[in-house]
Parts: structure tokens; sequence; C-alpha cells
């Protein structure tokens, strides 16, 4: 039976990810902090970090995993006419900061939200080692929706996504799939499946099968203007 890890402020490797508990499903270790060094290493083993504010770190690496493979985001005929009327302006890595703390603004029918001071503080120092990158949305100046994740070699693992106007986010993921295509990253981790992902074409595949795909793709690289702040085009 597999048990909990304890995880002290020394960097010390985690534990596979096939030791997670069923239930609750993916939890593998309690503990450690959320530097730089240690994110890193989560990230590249399949293991993330997710607690409510008051809980202490808790790491988690599911089975299945839910992924998005970029070319079969699904992309309706009424999404396509809808974007196709907007006006709006596509960047990247132009405004993390305040994508993250968009991100971690309560919703609608939630008392709170995960994404705390502590994890935008951790996130935004990944971002300033050039790890962590956000996509943006704009009406005009205004920024209506985004997202943001980290880069491990051919993988992008995205974290969390907002829109303050319809479709905003689906926009951010259309424009994350069309950029990732060019630079020939191979796949996209979503972490945990729920409607709206399938909705937009996420699948499930078992953890170790995401295991093997990561381990694979995570020691190549990637051009260094994929992750330059840019302007781009929303190819539709």
């Amino acid at each position: 039976m597999n048990t909990l890890s304890y995880l002290d402020h020394q960097l010390s490797s985690f534990p596979s990810p096939e030791q997670a508990l069923t239930e609750p499903n993916g939890l593998l270790a309690i503990g450690g902090d959320l530097s730089c060094q240690r994110l890193l290493s989560a990230y590249y083993h399949g293991i993330f970090p997710w607690f409510n504010q008051d809980d202490p770190i808790l790491w988690w690496s599911p089975d299945p995993r839910a992924i998005f493979i970029p070319g079969e985001i699904h992309i309706s005929a009424s999404l396509k006419k809808s974007l196709k009327k907007q006006s709006w302006r596509f960047t990247i890595n132009h405004s993390f900061s305040d994508v993250i703390n968009a991100c971690a603004a309560p919703r609608a029918q939630q008392a709170g939200t995960w994404i705390s001071e502590q994890i935008i503080s951790a996130y935004e120092q990944l971002h300033h080692q050039g790890r962590a990158h956000s996509f943006e949305v704009w009406q005009q100046d205004r920024l209506i929706g985004g997202l943001y994740g980290i880069n491990i070699g051919q993988v992008f693992c995205g974290e969390s996504m907002f829109h303050t106007e319809t479709n905003a986010s689906k926009a951010a993921l259309i424009m994350l799939q069309q950029h990732l295509l060019r630079f020939n990253c191979q796949l996209i981790d979503a972490q945990v499946m729920n409607p709206h992902l399938q909705s937009l074409g996420a699948i499930t595949i078992k953890r170790s099968e995401f295991l093997q795909q990561l381990y694979r793709l995570r020691q190549t690289t990637i051009s260094a203007e994929c992750w330059q702040p840019q302007e781009i085009t929303l190819e539709l």
C-alpha cells in the first residue's frame, strides 16, 4: 500500500509519482517549500503543488492525467466565428503578474482560491528565471483573459486560466496551441480533467504513459525565441 511522504525544507528528491495515493487521487507528498529549485524538480518529475491557503504544501501526481495534444484542441465553428469578430490583441509574457493575480481572483460560487500570495510569489520568481510564462488577451489596453504555466523541455505545464469577457480564456488556449506548434512543443499538461477541459479537447491518459512522454520530452530544448515577450496574430 502506498504511503504519504513528508518533505523537509532541505531539497531532497521527491518519491516516485507511482507511489502517490489512490485516495485522494494522486496525493504524493506533504511539506517542503516552494523554492524555484523544488518547483522545477517537481514539474520535471510530473508532480505539481495544489493546496488551500491554510493547508501545508501538498504535492500531486494524479492517475489518470489530463493532457492536450497541440493541434487537437477543439475549436467549434461558433467559437471561431465569434473570435473572428473580435479586435482583441494577443501577447506572450507581457504581463505575467497581472495574469496570475487575475487567475487568483475567486470564481463564481467559490469561497476562495488556491492561488495564494505564497503561490503567486513563487511563480513570479520562476517567471523572472524564464521558466514560467503567461499568455495574454487584451481588449485595447484592458487585460480580459489569459493563462500561465511552466515550460519543461517540449512540454507546457498549464496551471490556470481566467477571463472577464466571454471566450477570452478559450482564445488564450488557442493562442497557446498555435504558438507551441510553431516551436514544436509536443504536450500540454492539464493535470486533472474537468468538463470544461474535456469540451475543449482534453483527453486523459494513464499516469505511466504521461510520465513516459514527459521523461522523453523534458530532455529536449526549444528556441529561446519562443518565450521572448511578443505580440502574435491569432490564426483561425
